[in-house]
C-alpha cells in the first residue's frame, strides 16, 4: 500500500515537472514599435507610406505556439489614429487584443502609445495589417511565423523557410482614395500602379506626366526582392497577400509548387504551377532548387479577376552562386488569362486538411445566414451592401457597449439572415439598386455552429461580377463547399464536404457564384466577418457577429476613451 502512494507520488511529481517544462519553454516576446509616415520608393515612385520603425514591410514577428506576444505601439502619425489587427490570431480570452477599430477597441491616438497583449496558440502563416480606415493599403503590415515547439516535427521537411508578402501598390494616399468613395459623383481607386514581392515593384519612370524627381529607376530601394536558393535544397515559402484590391496569380518559372499549408492548416499535398491567392490568405508552398543553377528564374505576379493594366510583379530567384542581381535571360511568365475563372475554382475545391490533421466537422449547424453580396446607392452614394443592407462601424465600439450595456450607440435591430432569393436575379443589374445602412449585429448563440452562405451577384455594371475575399476574425470556419450561380438551400447542401473540409480564416466567393462555411461560435467577444478588399469593406461590405460576450473576462481602459466610453481611457 504504501509503495504504491509512494509510485503514485513519483508519478505524479514526474508529471507536474513535466507540465512546468512545458509552461516554462512559452517565450514573451516584446517588440517595440513606432507606426510614423515616411517617404519611400518600393516601385521607384517616391511617396509617404505608413512605415514601423521606419520599414514597410514592418518587421516580422516570429515566434513558437504558445508564446506571448507583447507589441509597444507608439503612434506618430501626428494627424491620424492607428489600429493593428493580428490576421489568423484568434484572440481566445483575448478579445479586446483584436485590433479592430470600432469594433474591439478605440483607436490609438496621435502620440499614444497602446500595448498589444496576446498568445500565438498554433503554429502556422499569419499577418499582421492596419485596421482603421484604409490605412493597410499605406503600408502598414507584415508577417506573423509561428512555429511548432521544441521537439515536434511538421508532416512535411524542407532546409530553409522565407516569408514572402504579396501586394498591390497605389501612387494616391489612401486619405485620397477615401475621399473619391465616399464623394458624390463616384470616384473609383482604379487599378494599383504596380504589385509589390516582399515590399518591392518596378514603376515605369519613363511614363509621360510624372513630376521632377518624383521617380527614380536607379533607387535601390526598388531593385527586385532576390530569393536566394541553394542548389538541390527543399524551401517552405510561405506566401500572404495583403492586396488593397487585387486576386493575384503567383509562380516561379520552372519550378512547380507544392501547397501544404492554408491559413495556418496543413493541406493534402498538392502541386501547382501557379498559385492563386486572395486578399486575407496565406499559404505554405514547397519548392525544391532542382533547375539548371547556372541561371537565375523569374518569380511573377500577375492580376486575375480584373481586366487591369497593371504590370506584373516580379522577383528574382537567385540561384546560389549567381548574382542576386542578375536578370534571368528568358521573358518573365505571363500568367493565366485575367478572366478564367475555371482553374481559379478548381483550386479552391482542390483544397482540403491533410489526412491526420483533420478536424472534422460538426455534421448540422444550427443556424444559417446566407448573405447576398451586391453593389447599390444609398443617398446617391456608391456602396457595397449585405442582403441589401451596408455596414457602418458605430462610434462606440461593439466589445464595450455590449460588455457596459451601451447598447443605445447602436442599432439593436438585427441585420437579415437572407434575402428575397426567390425575385433576385443574380446574373442581372438589380431592378433597384437602393439600399439602406445599418450598424446593428448578428447575435450568436453561444457554442452554436452557424453556417454562412456567401453569395455573390452582379454589381451596378452590366455582365459584372467580382471576386469577394472574406475575412472571419476571432474564428477559423470550415469550408464546405463552392458552387456556380445560385445556391439551392435543398440540393446544394447534400454535396458539402463534410469529411476533410479544410478550415481557413479567409476564402474567396467567386464571380456569380457561392461559398458556404461553418463554424462554431465559441470564442467570447464581438468579431468582424468583412470582404478584405480595402475599398469593398470601407463601403460597408461586412458585418459583426456577438457571442459569449457575458464570458468576457473585465476590459482594459486602454481599449476606451471614443464614443460614449470618453473619459474611461487610460493609454
Amino acid at each position: 500500500m504504501v509503495e504504491s502512494i509512494q509510485k503514485s507520488l513519483i508519478k505524479l511529481s514526474i508529471l507536474c515537472l513535466l507540465a512546468f517544462c512545458v509552461s516554462v519553454e512559452a517565450k514573451v516576446r516584446h517588440y517595440k514599435w513606432e507606426v510614423k509616415y515616411e517617404f519611400k520608393s518600393p516601385d521607384c515612385y517616391r511617396k509617404l507610406a505608413i512605415t514601423i520603425n521606419g520599414r514597410t514591410p514592418g518587421p516580422s514577428i516570429i515566434a513558437q505556439q504558445g508564446d506571448t506576444i507583447v507589441v509597444e505601439l507608439k503612434n506618430s502619425l501626428l494627424t491620424e489614429n492607428v489600429a493593428i489587427h493580428w490576421h489568423g490570431i484568434r484572440q481566445i480570452g483575448t478579445p479586446w487584443m483584436d485590433g479592430t477599430e470600432g469594433v474591439t477597441q478605440c483607436p490609438i491616438l496621435p502620440g499614444d502609445t497602446f500595448f498589444y497583449k496576446f498568445v500565438v496558440d498554433r503554429p502556422g502563416t499569419y499577418l499582421y495589417h492596419a485596421h482603421y480606415g484604409m490605412q493597410r493599403e499605406a503600408g502598414l503590415y507584415g508577417s506573423i511565423r509561428v512555429s511548432l515547439p521544441d521537439g515536434e516535427t511538421e508532416p512535411f521537411s524542407y532546409d530553409y523557410d522565407r516569408s514572402i508578402i504579396l501586394n498591390d501598390w497605389y501612387h494616391l494616399s489612401a486619405y485620397e482614395q477615401a475621399v473619391g468613395l465616399s464623394s458624390i459623383p463616384f470616384v473609383w481607386v482604379g487599378e494599383p500602379q504596380s504589385i509589390l514581392i516582399q515590399g518591392r515593384g518596378r514603376f515605369n519612370c519613363s511614363r509621360p506626366g510624372i513630376g521632377a524627381g518624383l521617380c527614380n529607376a536607379t533607387n535601390p530601394e526598388c531593385a527586385p526582392y532576390a530569393l536566394t536558393v541553394v542548389p538541390g535544397k527543399t524551401y517552405r515559402l510561405r506566401l500572404a497577400s495583403l492586396t488593397a484590391l487585387s486576386a493575384l496569380s503567383f509562380e516561379i518559372e520552372g519550378h512547380n509548387m507544392t501547397v501544404v499549408e492554408a491559413d495556418g492548416h496543413y493541406v493534402e499535398p498538392f502541386v501547382v504551377q501557379n498559385l492563386f491567392i486572395y486578399s486575407g490568405e496565406t499559404y505554405s508552398v514547397l519548392i525544391k532548387a532542382d533547375q539548371n543553377p547556372t541561371r537565375n528564374y523569374w518569380a511573377s505576379t500577375k492580376i486575375v479577376s480584373r481586366n487591369s493594366t497593371t504590370p506584373n510583379g516580379l522577383a528574382i530567384l537567385n540561384y546560389y552562386p549567381n548574382h542576386p542581381r542578375r536578370s534571368p535571360p528568358t521573358i518573365p511568365p505571363i500568367g493565366p488569362h485575367w478572366n478564367d475563372i475555371a482553374p481559379r475554382l478548381a483550386q479552391s475545391v482542390a483544397i482540403k486538411a491533410r489526412p491526420g490533421f483533420i478536424h472534422p466537422p460538426p455534421q448540422t449547424s444550427d443556424r444559417v445566414i446566407v448573405m447576398l453580396n451586391t453593389q447599390n446607392r444609398i443617398n446617391g452614394n456608391v456602396r457595397w451592401s449585405i442582403n441589401n443592407v451596408s455596414f457602418n462601424l458605430p462610434h462606440t465600439p461593439y466589445l464595450i457597449a455590449y460588455k457596459h450595456n451601451l447598447l443605445h450607440t447602436f442599432e439593436q435591430r438585427p441585420p437579415p439572415d437572407n434575402y428575397d432569393s426567390a425575385n433576385h436575379d443574380i446574373f442581372s443589374v438589380a431592378k433597384n439598386v437602393n439600399a439602406t445602412t445599418s450598424n446593428g449585429a448578428y447575435r450568436l448563440k453561444f457554442n452554436t455552429t452557424v453556417d454562412i452562405i456567401l453569395q455573390n451577384a452582379n454589381t451596378m455594371n452590366p455582365n459584372n461580377s467580382e471576386t469577394h475575399p472574406w475575412h472571419l476574425h476571432g474564428h477559423d470556419f470550415w469550408v464546405l463547399g463552392y458552387g456556380t450561380g445560385k445556391f439551392d438551400k435543398v440540393n446544394d447542401p447534400k454535396k458539402y464536404n463534410l469529411v476533410d473540409p479544410i478550415m481557413k480564416n479567409t476564402v474567396p466567393v467567386h464571380p456569380y457564384g457561392w461559398t458556404a462555411l461553418r463554424f462554431r461560435a465559441d470564442n467570447p467577444g464581438v468579431w468582424a466577418f468583412h470582404c478584405h478588399i480595402e475599398s469593398h469593406f470601407y463601403m460597408g461590405m461586412g458585418v459583426v457577429f456577438e457571442e459569449g460576450v457575458e464570458r468576457v473576462g473585465k476590459l482594459p481602459t486602454s481599449i476606451m476613451g471614443c464614443g460614449d466610453t470618453r473619459g474611461h481611457h487610460s493609454p
